[in-house]
Protein backbone atom coordinates (compact mmCIF):
# COMPACT_ATOMS: atom_id res chain seq x y z
CA UNK A 1 0.00 0.00 0.00
CA UNK A 2 0.69 3.53 -0.79
CA UNK A 3 0.00 6.90 0.92
CA UNK A 4 -1.00 8.79 -2.55
CA UNK A 5 -1.29 12.89 -2.55
CA UNK A 6 -2.43 15.30 -4.56
CA UNK A 7 -0.40 17.91 -6.79
CA UNK A 8 -2.17 21.16 -5.26
CA UNK A 9 -1.27 19.66 -1.30
CA UNK A 10 0.07 21.85 1.50
CA UNK A 11 2.72 19.48 2.01
CA UNK A 12 3.77 19.52 -1.24
CA UNK A 13 5.94 22.86 -2.08
CA UNK A 14 6.89 23.71 -5.27
CA UNK A 15 10.28 26.20 -5.18
CA UNK A 16 10.63 28.08 -8.23
CA UNK A 17 7.68 28.32 -10.25
CA UNK A 18 6.21 31.29 -10.97
CA UNK A 19 1.96 30.14 -11.20
CA UNK A 20 0.47 27.53 -12.68
CA UNK A 21 -2.07 25.78 -14.69
CA UNK A 22 -4.72 23.87 -13.26
CA UNK A 23 -6.52 20.65 -14.55
CA UNK A 24 -8.86 18.44 -13.96
CA UNK A 25 -5.93 15.82 -12.82
CA UNK A 26 -2.81 17.61 -12.99
CA UNK A 27 -1.03 20.90 -11.98
CA UNK A 28 1.63 22.28 -14.16
CA UNK A 29 4.09 24.84 -13.11
CA UNK A 30 4.83 27.99 -15.29
CA UNK A 31 7.17 30.80 -15.22
CA UNK A 32 5.31 33.50 -15.66
CA UNK A 33 1.91 34.25 -14.09
CA UNK A 34 -0.70 31.91 -16.18
CA UNK A 35 -3.48 34.31 -14.99
CA UNK A 36 -2.16 36.87 -17.29
CA UNK A 37 -0.44 35.11 -20.60
CA UNK A 38 -2.00 37.22 -23.29
CA UNK A 39 0.13 40.07 -21.12
CA UNK A 40 2.96 37.68 -22.15
CA UNK A 41 3.90 37.84 -26.22
CA UNK A 42 5.15 36.12 -28.26
CA UNK A 43 4.26 32.80 -28.25
CA UNK A 44 7.64 31.71 -27.88
CA UNK A 45 8.20 33.08 -24.87
CA UNK A 46 5.00 31.16 -23.59
CA UNK A 47 6.64 28.10 -24.79
CA UNK A 48 9.66 28.47 -23.17
CA UNK A 49 7.70 29.45 -19.97
CA UNK A 50 5.82 26.56 -19.53
CA UNK A 51 9.42 24.49 -19.16
CA UNK A 52 9.98 24.33 -15.45
CA UNK A 53 14.31 25.13 -15.58
CA UNK A 54 15.05 25.44 -11.77
CA UNK A 55 11.70 24.14 -10.62
CA UNK A 56 11.69 21.93 -7.27
CA UNK A 57 8.92 19.49 -6.04
CA UNK A 58 10.13 19.49 -2.00
CA UNK A 59 8.91 18.36 0.68
CA UNK A 60 10.03 16.46 3.96
CA UNK A 61 9.27 12.71 4.69
CA UNK A 62 10.86 9.47 6.64
CA UNK A 63 9.34 7.52 3.25
CA UNK A 64 12.04 5.10 1.55
CA UNK A 65 10.50 5.85 -2.22
CA UNK A 66 8.88 8.34 -3.82
CA UNK A 67 6.37 7.44 -6.98
CA UNK A 68 4.80 9.63 -9.07
CA UNK A 69 2.31 10.35 -12.11
CA UNK A 70 2.31 12.88 -14.80
CA UNK A 71 0.08 13.81 -17.41
CA UNK A 72 0.89 12.84 -20.96
CA UNK A 73 3.36 14.54 -22.71
CA UNK A 74 4.44 15.22 -26.36
CA UNK A 75 8.42 14.59 -26.75
CA UNK A 76 10.07 16.78 -29.46
CA UNK A 77 11.47 14.65 -32.56
CA UNK A 78 15.43 15.26 -31.30
CA UNK A 79 14.25 13.93 -27.73
CA UNK A 80 13.86 10.72 -27.20
CA UNK A 81 13.43 11.11 -22.94
CA UNK A 82 13.47 13.44 -20.19
CA UNK A 83 15.10 13.17 -16.87
CA UNK A 84 14.23 14.27 -13.18
CA UNK A 85 16.99 14.46 -10.41
CA UNK A 86 15.88 13.55 -6.42
CA UNK A 87 18.19 14.69 -3.64
CA UNK A 88 18.20 14.35 -0.38
CA UNK A 89 19.07 16.84 2.33
CA UNK A 90 20.89 18.39 -0.30
CA UNK A 91 22.66 15.00 -1.49
CA UNK A 92 22.40 13.69 -4.92
CA UNK A 93 20.46 10.95 -4.66
CA UNK A 94 19.38 9.42 -8.05
CA UNK A 95 17.94 10.16 -12.25
CA UNK A 96 15.37 8.84 -13.21
CA UNK A 97 15.08 8.82 -16.97
CA UNK A 98 11.30 8.92 -18.21
CA UNK A 99 11.06 7.32 -21.69
CA UNK A 100 7.35 6.88 -22.52
CA UNK A 101 5.83 5.99 -19.39
CA UNK A 102 3.58 8.71 -17.53
CA UNK A 103 5.42 7.69 -14.24
CA UNK A 104 8.48 7.75 -12.20
CA UNK A 105 9.87 6.20 -9.34
CA UNK A 106 13.14 6.29 -6.73
CA UNK A 107 13.64 3.77 -4.22
CA UNK A 108 16.17 3.08 -1.75
CA UNK A 109 15.97 6.00 0.05
CA UNK A 110 17.16 7.23 3.52
CA UNK A 111 14.56 5.77 5.72
CA UNK A 112 14.92 8.93 8.41
CA UNK A 113 13.73 12.35 8.16
CA UNK A 114 15.28 13.94 5.33
CA UNK A 115 14.39 17.10 2.68
CA UNK A 116 13.38 15.51 -0.40
CA UNK A 117 13.80 17.72 -3.63
CA UNK A 118 12.98 16.42 -7.10
CA UNK A 119 14.39 18.76 -9.87
CA UNK A 120 12.27 18.89 -12.86
CA UNK A 121 12.95 18.81 -16.61
CA UNK A 122 14.19 22.05 -17.67
CA UNK A 123 12.99 21.61 -21.13
CA UNK A 124 9.99 20.11 -21.16
CA UNK A 125 6.28 20.94 -20.23
CA UNK A 126 5.54 18.49 -16.72
CA UNK A 127 2.31 18.21 -15.29
CA UNK A 128 1.96 16.27 -12.05
CA UNK A 129 -1.08 14.48 -11.54
CA UNK A 130 0.38 12.66 -7.88
CA UNK A 131 3.01 11.80 -5.60
CA UNK A 132 3.02 8.84 -3.62
CA UNK A 133 5.34 7.67 -0.61
CA UNK A 134 5.30 4.71 2.30
CA UNK A 135 2.01 4.05 3.37
CA UNK A 136 3.79 4.41 6.85
CA UNK A 137 5.61 7.35 6.63
CA UNK A 138 4.51 11.32 7.41
CA UNK A 139 5.06 14.08 4.64
CA UNK A 140 5.22 17.58 5.73
CA UNK A 141 5.94 20.94 3.48
CA UNK A 142 8.90 22.05 3.52
CA UNK A 143 9.47 26.04 3.87
CA UNK A 144 12.86 27.50 2.16
CA UNK A 145 14.76 29.33 4.50
CA UNK A 146 17.03 30.47 2.25
CA UNK A 147 17.63 33.59 0.53
CA UNK A 148 16.15 33.94 -2.83
CA UNK A 149 17.78 34.80 -5.83
CA UNK A 150 16.19 35.55 -9.55
CA UNK A 151 18.07 35.00 -12.25
CA UNK A 152 17.13 36.32 -15.99
CA UNK A 153 18.37 35.00 -19.50
CA UNK A 154 18.48 33.60 -22.51
CA UNK A 155 18.97 29.55 -23.79
CA UNK A 156 22.24 30.04 -21.97
CA UNK A 157 20.83 30.73 -18.29
CA UNK A 158 18.07 27.39 -19.31
CA UNK A 159 20.72 25.16 -20.08
CA UNK A 160 18.76 22.56 -22.50
CA UNK A 161 22.48 20.95 -23.06
CA UNK A 162 23.12 20.41 -19.42
CA UNK A 163 23.54 16.82 -18.26
CA UNK A 164 20.06 16.64 -16.12
CA UNK A 165 17.57 18.92 -14.52
CA UNK A 166 20.17 19.40 -11.85
CA UNK A 167 23.34 20.34 -13.51
CA UNK A 168 22.69 23.77 -15.45
CA UNK A 169 24.61 26.41 -13.76
CA UNK A 170 21.63 28.23 -11.97
CA UNK A 171 20.48 25.22 -10.21
CA UNK A 172 24.72 24.48 -9.17
CA UNK A 173 25.21 27.74 -7.98
CA UNK A 174 22.11 27.58 -5.72
CA UNK A 175 23.45 24.49 -4.29
CA UNK A 176 26.89 25.76 -3.87
CA UNK A 177 26.34 28.84 -2.18
CA UNK A 178 22.95 28.27 -0.66
CA UNK A 179 20.40 30.04 -2.78
CA UNK A 180 16.95 29.70 -3.17
CA UNK A 181 16.40 29.51 -6.99
CA UNK A 182 13.95 31.06 -9.15
CA UNK A 183 15.27 30.61 -13.10
CA UNK A 184 13.77 32.90 -15.59
CA UNK A 185 16.25 31.70 -18.56
CA UNK A 186 14.08 31.59 -21.71
CA UNK A 187 15.82 29.83 -24.68
CA UNK A 188 15.41 32.36 -27.21
CA UNK A 189 13.63 34.49 -25.94
CA UNK A 190 15.51 37.53 -23.58
CA UNK A 191 14.71 40.62 -25.22
CA UNK A 192 13.91 43.03 -21.88
CA UNK A 193 10.47 42.87 -22.14
CA UNK A 194 8.48 45.11 -19.87
CA UNK A 195 6.35 42.55 -18.63
CA UNK A 196 9.01 40.24 -17.57
CA UNK A 197 10.61 42.98 -15.39
CA UNK A 198 7.39 44.30 -13.98
CA UNK A 199 7.02 40.58 -12.76
CA UNK A 200 10.64 40.37 -11.22
CA UNK A 201 10.21 43.90 -9.66
CA UNK A 202 7.18 42.30 -7.82
CA UNK A 203 8.53 38.92 -6.59
CA UNK A 204 10.39 38.36 -3.53
CA UNK A 205 14.08 38.65 -4.21
CA UNK A 206 17.31 38.77 -2.35
CA UNK A 207 19.38 39.12 -5.22
CA UNK A 208 18.67 39.64 -8.74
CA UNK A 209 21.08 38.29 -11.90
CA UNK A 210 20.13 39.12 -15.50
CA UNK A 211 22.81 38.15 -18.44
CA UNK A 212 21.60 39.69 -21.35
CA UNK A 213 22.42 40.20 -24.91
CA UNK A 214 22.87 37.00 -27.20
CA UNK A 215 19.42 37.06 -28.08
CA UNK A 216 18.79 40.52 -28.87
CA UNK A 217 21.86 40.01 -31.05
CA UNK A 218 20.56 36.94 -32.73
CA UNK A 219 17.16 38.20 -33.69
CA UNK A 220 17.90 41.85 -33.90
CA UNK A 221 15.37 42.65 -31.89
CA UNK A 222 17.33 46.08 -30.42
CA UNK A 223 19.55 48.15 -31.95
CA UNK A 224 22.53 50.36 -31.21
CA UNK A 225 19.59 52.95 -30.96
CA UNK A 226 17.82 51.23 -28.47
CA UNK A 227 19.50 48.42 -26.59
CA UNK A 228 21.24 50.80 -23.86
CA UNK A 229 17.99 52.66 -23.08
CA UNK A 230 15.94 49.29 -23.10
CA UNK A 231 18.80 47.75 -20.38
CA UNK A 232 18.37 50.69 -18.28
CA UNK A 233 14.78 50.71 -18.87
CA UNK A 234 14.79 47.50 -17.60
CA UNK A 235 16.59 47.88 -14.35
CA UNK A 236 14.80 50.94 -13.46
CA UNK A 237 11.42 49.09 -13.39
CA UNK A 238 13.79 46.80 -11.16
CA UNK A 239 14.68 49.45 -8.72
CA UNK A 240 11.25 50.19 -8.13
CA UNK A 241 10.56 48.07 -6.00
CA UNK A 242 14.03 46.03 -5.11
CA UNK A 243 15.68 49.59 -4.27
CA UNK A 244 18.96 48.12 -2.97
CA UNK A 245 18.69 44.56 -3.74
CA UNK A 246 22.18 43.06 -5.22
CA UNK A 247 21.97 43.10 -8.64
CA UNK A 248 24.81 41.86 -11.00
CA UNK A 249 24.02 42.79 -14.49
CA UNK A 250 26.41 40.59 -17.36
CA UNK A 251 27.06 40.99 -20.49
CA UNK A 252 26.97 38.12 -23.20
CA UNK A 253 30.01 34.93 -22.42
CA UNK A 254 32.26 34.27 -25.61
CA UNK A 255 30.59 33.33 -29.39
CA UNK A 256 33.17 33.26 -31.86
CA UNK A 257 31.31 34.11 -34.76
CA UNK A 258 29.46 37.44 -33.30
CA UNK A 259 32.34 39.25 -31.01
CA UNK A 260 33.10 41.90 -33.85
CA UNK A 261 30.44 41.05 -36.80
CA UNK A 262 27.73 43.31 -37.22
CA UNK A 263 23.67 42.41 -36.82
CA UNK A 264 21.31 44.31 -38.43
CA UNK A 265 20.81 46.57 -35.80
CA UNK A 266 24.38 47.30 -35.54
CA UNK A 267 25.49 45.10 -32.54
CA UNK A 268 28.64 43.03 -31.99
CA UNK A 269 28.79 41.07 -28.61
CA UNK A 270 31.60 43.56 -28.20
CA UNK A 271 29.81 46.59 -29.03
CA UNK A 272 26.71 44.97 -26.61
CA UNK A 273 29.20 44.66 -24.06
CA UNK A 274 30.30 48.24 -23.93
CA UNK A 275 26.70 49.28 -23.50
CA UNK A 276 25.60 47.07 -20.94
CA UNK A 277 28.94 48.76 -18.82
CA UNK A 278 28.07 51.87 -19.66
CA UNK A 279 24.38 51.45 -18.77
CA UNK A 280 25.15 50.37 -15.39
CA UNK A 281 27.70 52.92 -15.04
CA UNK A 282 25.21 55.39 -15.53
CA UNK A 283 22.78 54.14 -13.36
CA UNK A 284 25.76 54.08 -10.71
CA UNK A 285 26.38 57.56 -11.31
CA UNK A 286 23.00 58.49 -9.86
CA UNK A 287 23.54 56.90 -6.29
CA UNK A 288 22.75 53.07 -6.84
CA UNK A 289 25.77 51.08 -4.83
CA UNK A 290 24.44 47.63 -5.36
CA UNK A 291 24.30 47.02 -8.94
CA UNK A 292 27.17 45.42 -10.13
CA UNK A 293 28.54 44.63 -14.04
CA UNK A 294 29.89 41.40 -14.55
CA UNK A 295 31.89 40.94 -17.90
CA UNK A 296 30.23 38.01 -19.73
CA UNK A 297 34.00 36.62 -20.81
CA UNK A 298 34.73 36.15 -17.07
CA UNK A 299 32.02 33.91 -16.74
CA UNK A 300 32.86 31.82 -20.27
CA UNK A 301 35.60 33.03 -22.17
CA UNK A 302 37.36 32.49 -25.21
CA UNK A 303 39.48 29.84 -23.34
CA UNK A 304 36.71 27.41 -23.09
CA UNK A 305 35.47 27.85 -26.99
CA UNK A 306 35.73 23.94 -27.26
CA UNK A 307 32.83 23.64 -25.23
CA UNK A 308 30.80 25.29 -27.68
CA UNK A 309 29.89 22.80 -29.68
CA UNK A 310 27.55 25.49 -31.89
CA UNK A 311 30.09 28.28 -31.30
CA UNK A 312 26.92 29.37 -28.90
CA UNK A 313 25.67 27.21 -26.34
CA UNK A 314 27.96 25.68 -24.33
CA UNK A 315 27.65 21.67 -23.82
CA UNK A 316 27.05 19.84 -20.34
CA UNK A 317 30.70 20.07 -18.99
CA UNK A 318 30.60 24.08 -20.36
CA UNK A 319 27.89 25.04 -17.69
CA UNK A 320 29.54 23.37 -14.92
CA UNK A 321 32.53 26.03 -15.82
CA UNK A 322 30.15 28.47 -15.75
CA UNK A 323 29.05 27.41 -12.43
CA UNK A 324 32.00 27.41 -10.76
CA UNK A 325 32.83 30.96 -12.47
CA UNK A 326 29.79 32.73 -11.53
CA UNK A 327 30.56 31.47 -8.04
CA UNK A 328 33.72 32.94 -7.88
CA UNK A 329 32.83 36.37 -10.03
CA UNK A 330 29.19 37.01 -8.79
CA UNK A 331 27.99 34.68 -6.23
CA UNK A 332 30.93 34.88 -3.32
CA UNK A 333 31.62 38.58 -3.78
CA UNK A 334 28.74 40.34 -4.28
CA UNK A 335 25.47 37.30 -2.91
CA UNK A 336 26.85 37.84 0.55
CA UNK A 337 24.46 36.47 3.33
Amino acid sequence: MAKTIPPNSPHISWQGAISFESKERSLIPWRIPYDKIDLFPPDALLERAEKPAGVRISFRSDTTTVYGEIEPYALPEEQDSFTLDLYCDGAFHETFQIKGENTFQFTSLPPEDKLIEIWLPQFMRFGLRSISIDDSSYIDQYEDPRPKWITYGSSITHCRAAASSSQTWPAIVSRKHGLNLTCLGYGGNCHLEPMVARMIRDLPADFISMKVGINIYGSSSLSIRTFRSSVIGFIEILREKHIDTPLAVISPIYSPDRETVLNTGDLSLQIMRNEIQEAVSKIQSYGDRNIHYIDGLSIFGEQYGHMLPDGLHPNAEGYKVMAENFLNEVAIPIFKK
